[in-house]
């Protein structure tokens, strides 16, 4: 049997029937190794961590990899005790393999929801006793399959449900099942973790960085530094107290929001319903919902009745959504196709009917219990975020491991320099290892933050709110931002423009007003083929549909009571809602229609449809409305117009929402509540189309011209037509005027062709003059028009499949990607992200929270404070969130640029100050360092990251490489100029007539006050101020350094506080600075004059960084392409003379690609 393994996951990205995201699960290709204790290995462990005084336990909590190698050896899997697991980002996990015994019905379910190939897998040590092993992590429980050698997750047992076998399970589970079933399953929690303060404590103070703070105290304990120490000591206390008292509120707080524990009914197999905590829902149990609904505490699929949820805790979208039953077949149930039949996990279902006469009502299955529910995934992405993959922060850690070679050289100098001194052992070894607390530090990772945690404050009070502030500074390198279109970038709510009735005689005139359409199936159309509901007298649904209707004049009305009124009224049919005409207008005489059956819109299928039955069941039609490419493909063909093409191009261009009707007769005889959805929407006859103006929403256009100024891309990606969408995208100014727009539409591979890649130039193409074709063409390819690309969902399936070559180019040219399915638009961004761009995505989330989370900048415009859709939330209802996000992160990102390098020129000051004065046999006094770290820098520090983004947006991203030449040779210059200004001021003091050499026998803090340490504080002690000013960056992304007047009037206080201390101290601070009284005005002013000269040069030396004198060191290695790969590839797509290749028809033989690598 294999020592190693892989977890085994689902085929699908999206498993069913959970929903969970495969960008939000890092383990969903892990690689696993097994292990098992080794017990005189345990025992040599113990013994090595008692004789190194517990350093050997700190290590292995640093490095649990190391813990595992050294007290276990390796193993089969099935025989493991632990497991080490490596998930797909590189990170290692240690998790302990659990065992429980399980009775033989566990077994039976085992056999019983395998198919064959699983049979028999689970023969768990059978012949001495039943046991399951299995592992949780992050929440999620994985068995042990003998017959596949891996663990996988338990809910591979229920992903091939069939919706007949979900069906099967309306009966009701047993007692035994159920109590099966949850052995296997586990309970039904979302359980947050909420560690006790000890625990907190214990792992808070193991941290690296509070490791590295008890060493530094400890070390300057001995070194006599009592009072800083302290000082120290108090303040990480109290950050310590801070950091778990935040900890431990969020978790709570989360803990709250995720766990959902209640008393919910459920039918057993003997018939009866009863009642049992949300705890012990396992899948399969049959779940009875009330009329007046409840919040979910878990995944169903919805059998009977219809049920009205909101879903804006996971999506955003506040709008109720109407769920109708699933429709039973034998195909694959999934959570993500089967949305609009699923009740997700934390959603609230407002209302539910239609199940059991007079009391209302629903019917369910379980499908998803725990992490594995939709809920359960979207906060498991926030207790485990996978790895944000950005430059700074990588830089900054490498930049770490500068400073402490930079500490190493220090160490080993200043031992060289005692060492001949003739001091005592443990002054050496004390005085060398200080250097290293000097030089790094420690407050430099918590420093950094400070500006996003400003930049958060300022969001929130805009009303934006974020849930990972990390990604704030990613908001600053930003460079193309996907939006969505109906409710983004145009109105939510839309006009009814027009209707067109059509048929094999072709379209009729248009009808500006629905209501004045004579009697007809096209009016019963309209007012039938909705999911619009009643809620307490009200209709609610999607607004497109509330139009709609209420544009047809009809009124819907739903049944009351058993219902046995209404359906006694049609038929004997059940009724769900009936929609009856006015009693004036054109309708006048026109019958009522009860709708029985609904199918409601999938985006992948661009569709829904309901099946209505006329008064006294005399008759039964069947309604279709959606995409008209789509209904048109399932209407007879003689039922279309010949125009039909043409129309909808017509209405699209203009930037209309059209849509598509149709019906067809159905046998009133038949069972009408359980047809199939297929067997519904085939052989429809066409009936016209339905127009609705969708208005750009004011900000959309400026926001766009912003963002277009500030040379940052905006794609559009829609569900809609891609010729409204083209529209669109002209209106708010994606696509400029004299811009031309290029169509590219590729099919896929069939039995009857081949697949083929085609672009044709809008208003032109095939059907226009040659000579113009050539013109456009030569235009393009010699740069005399500008052009964007525009492809529907289909054909970008098509091209990612069958014409990868041509992906990259066609995605940096594409502008507007119409006619998109949730799964594409996610996919989309992944493919944007691999051309190196850093992708923004805004939509209303409701179905695009995939694209939304893959995204490296994610934003969801909903009412809500705070939702997991998305990592950023705007309560605002336009796009003016964005360039407001991509200024605060560009902000944040300069202000923590700054503060890293202030934090580092800090190190370096003192750094050098200590190697001088060692030097010469003294050191820095006690409450010099306290001074100096506390009330100069720390303060400074904080306030440093007030200063607000700038309100424009420049056209240039700050930089992100903390490595990069202008930030090393600044440091470099600046390092430099700060040893020559202490040295100066060293050697001015010595060359003095006055000045007194120092007691050549003692060493250190006992040669105090001396005027070699009190000329270099000084120097220092503006030094620190000097770089404060130097390294503080405003234009183009902050606002100018006035406008953080906490900072400025410090800046002041500082240079006033400085310059009193080197003109005259007085006789108490020079006791309590251990100072040394000069007498003479005249040196001083020149230690002033020193300290001034010193911020002259700094300052101009960083002007001159700014506007690239350092570049020039770039010309020496020569020029090399840039890193990014879509750079490199505008280069060249700018210099070809034949792309795109209009009216050419490729197929994947031709090769004619740019090669970009």
């Amino acid at each position: 049997m294999d020592r190693r393994g892989s977890v085994v996951e689902p085929l699908s990205g999206l498993p069913s029937p959970s929903p969970r995201d495969p960008l939000l699960s890092p383990d969903s290709h892990m690689d696993v190794q097994g292990y098992k204790w080794v017990r005189w290995r345990v025992w040599l462990c113990r013994l090595a961590a008692l004789l190194s005084l517990g350093l050997l336990l700190i290590l292995f909590h640093w490095r649990p990899r190391l813990a595992v190698l050294a007290r276990c050896c390796s193993c089969p899997l099935a025989l493991a005790d632990i497991l080490l697991l490596r998930d797909s980002f590189g990170q290692q996990h240690v998790v302990q393999v659990l065992t429980e015994e399980i009775g033989e019905g566990s077994l039976d379910l085992l056999a019983q929801l395998e198919d064959a190939e699983w049979k028999d897998t689970v023969q768990l040590y059978k012949e001495e006793k039943t046991l399951l092993c299995y592992y949780l992590f992050e929440g999620l429980r994985y068995v042990w399959l003998d017959r596949k050698g891996a663990f996988c997750r338990v809910s591979v047992l229920n992903e091939d449900w069939t919706c007949k076998d979900i069906y099967g399970f309306q009966k009701g589970l047993s007692p035994v099942e159920q109590s099966s079933r949850r052995r296997m399953y586990g309970a039904n929690l979302i359980d947050v973790p909420v560690k006790p303060y000890t625990k907190l404590l214990f792992e808070e103070v193991l941290n690296p960085f509070y490791m590295f703070q008890v060493f530094s105290i400890t070390l300057w304990m001995f070194d006599n530094y009592y009072f800083y120490a302290l000082c120290i000591l108090i303040i990480s206390v109290i950050s310590i107290s801070i950091s778990l008292y935040e900890t431990r509120k969020q978790s709570i707080t989360l803990r709250n929001m995720a766990r959902l524990v209640t008393n919910v009914t459920i039918r057993r197999n003997s018939g009866e319903e009863e009642s049992v905590s949300s705890e012990d829902l396992v899948p399969g149990d049959c779940l009875i919902i009330p009329q007046e609904g409840l919040l979910l505490p878990c995944d169903a699929a919805l059998l009977a009745g219809e049920c009205l949820v909101n879903e804006s805790m996971l999506t955003g979208e506040s709008i109720p959504v109407l769920k109708t039953p699933l429709p039973p077949g034998d195909g694959r149930y999934s959570s993500e196709t089967e949305r609009r039949h699923t009740l997700f996990c934390g959603t609230q279902l407002i209302q539910a009917k239609g199940f059991r006469p007079g009391r209302g009502g629903a019917v369910a299955v379980v499908t998803s219990t725990g992490f594995f529910t939709a809920k359960g995934n979207l906060v498991s992405s926030i207790l485990y975020p996978q790895p944000i993959n950005f430059r700074f922060y990588k830089d900054a850690v490498k930049f770490l491991l500068i400073l402490s070679f930079v500490a190493l050289i220090g160490t080993v100098y200043i031992f060289v320099v005692l060492f001949r001194s003739n001091v005592t052992w443990m002054q050496l070894v004390i005085k060398s290892l200080d250097i290293v607390t000097i030089a790094v530090p420690p407050a430099l990772p918590a420093a950094i933050t400070t500006g996003t945690i400003y930049a958060q404050r300022r969001l929130k009070a805009r009303g934006i709110f974020c849930i990972s502030p990390p990604r704030i500074n990613i908001c600053g390198k930003v460079s193309i931002f996907c939006f969505d279109k109906t409710g983004t970038l145009t109105e939510e709510g839309l006009d009814v423009w027009g209707v067109m009735e059509g048929g094999s005689a072709g379209f009729s005139e248009l009808v500006p007003e629905p209501r004045l359409l004579p009697p007809g199936p096209m009016l019963s159309g309209l007012a039938c083929c909705h999911t619009v509901t009643l809620l307490r007298g009200q209709p609610l649904g999607d607004p497109l549909e509330l139009k709609m209707v209420e544009s047809t004049g009809w009124a819907l009305k739903e049944p009351e009571g058993d219902g046995d009124v209404l359906d006694a009224e049609f038929g004997g049919h059940k009724v769900l809602a009936v929609m009856r005409p006015p009693p004036y207008g054109t309708a006048t005489g026109v019958a009522a229609a009860a709708i029985v059956q609904r199918f409601p819109f999938s985006s992948a299928l661009q569709r829904m449809s309901v099946v209505t039955v006329a008064r006294g069941g005399r008759s039964a039609l069947a309604f279709i409305k959606g995409a008209p490419e789509m209904v048109a493909g399932l209407c007879r063909a003689e039922t279309v117009p010949a125009q039909f093409s043409s129309k909808l191009r017509g209405f699209s261009s203009e930037g209309l929402r059209v849509l598509a009707l149709a019906c067809k007769p159905i046998d009133v005889n038949s069972d009408l509540r359980n047809i199939e959805r297929g067997e519904v929407e085939k052989d429809m006859q066409f009936l016209g189309l339905l127009m609705l103006k969708n208005l750009v929403k004011p900000k959309s256009a400026e926001v766009i011209n912003v963002l277009r100024l500030a040379h940052l891309r905006s794609v559009m990606v829609t569900g809609d037509n891609v010729l409204t969408a083209v529209n669109v995208a002209k209106s708010c100014g994606m696509v400029g005027c004299d811009e031309k727009v290029i169509f590219v539409l590729a099919t896929p591979h069939t039995a009857q062709s081949l697949p083929t890649l085609r672009f044709t130039v809008e208003d032109g193409g095939a059907a226009g003059p040659p000579s113009s074709i050539e013109v456009i063409t030569q235009g393009l390819y010699q740069g005399g028009f500008d052009y964007h690309l525009a492809i529907n969902g289909k054909s970008f399936v098509a091209l990612c499949d069958h014409f990868p070559e041509y992906l990259p180019k066609v995605l940096m040219r594409a502008t507007v990607f119409a006619r998109m399915a949730p799964d594409q638009k996610t996919q989309l961004v992944k493919e944007l992200q691999n051309l190196n761009y850093r992708v923004g995505m805004c939509g209303d989330g409701a179905n695009d929270c995939g694209a939304l989370r893959a995204a490296d900048v994610g934003v969801s415009l909903s009412e809500a404070e705070a939702s997991v859709a998305s990592p950023f939330t705007s309560k605002t209802e336009d796009i003016s969130c964005v360039p407001l996000l991509i200024r605060e992160g560009r902000c944040s990102l300069v202000t923590s640029f700054s503060l890293f390098r202030y934090m580092a020129l800090y190190s370096l000051i003192q750094f050098c100050s200590v190697l001088i004065l060692y030097t010469v046999r003294t050191s820095v006094a006690d409450l010099q360092f306290l001074f100096c770290d506390l009330l100069l820098v720390t303060l400074l520090a904080i306030v440093m990251g007030k200063g607000g983004p700038s309100e424009e947006l420049h056209h240039s991203r700050p930089p992100a490489s903390l490595l990069a030449v202008p930030v090393l040779g600044s440091l470099f210059i600046h390092t430099c100029m700060i040893i020559l200004g202490q040295l100066a001021a060293l050697f001015i003091t010595t060359s003095q007539d006055w000045f007194i050499p120092l007691n050549s026998t003692v060493y250190g803090t006992a040669n105090l006050p001396n005027m070699e340490n009190t000329s270099v504080f000084a120097l220092s002690g503006f030094q620190y101020i000097i770089m404060a000013v130097v390294v503080t960056k405003s234009y183009p992304h902050k606002k100018p350094l006035y406008h953080n007047v906490v900072f400025l009037f410090l800046l002041f206080i500082h240079f006033a506080l400085m310059t009193w201390l080197v003109l005259y101290p007085g006789p108490f601070f020079s006791r309590i600075l251990e100072l040394y009284d000069i007498a003479d005005m005249n040196f001083k002013m020149l230690l002033v004059a020193v300290a001034a000269l010193n911020f002259l040069i700094c300052f101009v030396v960083e002007l001159l960084i700014d506007l690239g004198i350092l570049n020039c060191l770039r010309l020496l290695r020569g020029s090399r392409p840039s890193k990014k790969l879509y750079k490199r590839l505008n280069v060249l797509l700018s210099d070809s003379t034949s792309w795109p290749p209009i009216n050419q028809t490729l197929s994947p033989a031709d090769h004619t690609v740019v090669c970009y690598s």
